[in-house]
């Protein structure tokens, strides 16, 4: 096990690097509207991939809570949320910054973007409620139960509405240009890939960290109840 996340904590870094300076010096399509900064597709769809398995996990999690009432389960999917948003909020700053040079507007009336905004939101919702149960067993359950129409409302509102709805001008939505695998530069792919993999690998390995914290609090509140 030991070596595993030795694996996959080297990988991620690996690969971020990678994405990282090879996303700034490769060669990239001058495509119509995007020009030169299409190269934010390796940062700014990345994390958004990042924040959508870490709130996948955080979904898991909650329901596992609601099974057997373990609050390290609570504890890892409160976790998830708060890197989740971490994520989320370095997405809609760098998709601003994209929206800014494409469309020449920080922000635009777009199925996407606001479903994105929806999204951010109703989790921000998640930690107030958190914040408002002193009740940890509570909190756990009602957090779960909220987690799951989040999660809901996300798939809707990010994947689901954006494709089905008109006038939707976010690449990958029919817009400008859509960037799907038969669009998307094959040198593009080579970084843009392993891109998503880093960043999500960078999620779960901060995820771990926050686990490894919590349990560390946990132990030093239990020693020094009993030494009391």
């Amino acid at each position: 096990m030991k070596i595993l996340k030795i694996i996959y904590k080297s990988l991620a870094i690996v690969l971020l690097c990678y994405a990282l300076i090879a996303g700034l010096l490769k060669e990239t399509p001058d495509l119509p509207v995007l020009g030169d900064s299409i190269r934010n597709l390796f940062y700014h769809v990345g994390m958004w991939f990042a924040m959508i398995v870490l709130l996948a996990i955080s979904l898991v999690t909650g329901i596992a809570y609601l099974s057997n009432q373990k609050l390290s389960w609570d504890n890892i999917s409160n976790n998830a949320v708060n890197i989740a948003l971490v994520f989320g909020i370095l997405g809609i700053l760098t998709g601003m910054v994209w929206a800014k040079i494409s469309w020449g507007s920080w922000w635009i009336n777009d199925p996407k973007l606001n479903g994105a905004a929806v999204t951010i939101l109703s989790y921000l919702a998640y930690k107030i409620l958190r914040s408002a149960v002193k009740d940890p067993a509570y909190r756990g359950r009602i957090a779960a139960v909220y987690n799951i129409l989040a999660f809901a409302m996300m798939l809707v509102f990010m994947m689901i509405l954006p494709r089905t709805g008109a006038g939707s001008i976010h690449p990958g939505q029919g817009g400008n240009p859509a960037l799907n695998p038969a669009e998307l530069d094959a040198s593009m792919r080579l970084v843009f890939y392993p891109a998503i993999i880093g960043w999500i690998l960078i999620g779960v390995w901060y995820l771990e960290l926050c686990f490894r914290i919590d349990k560390l609090k946990t132990e030093s509140e239990n020693s020094s109840f009993h030494a009391e």
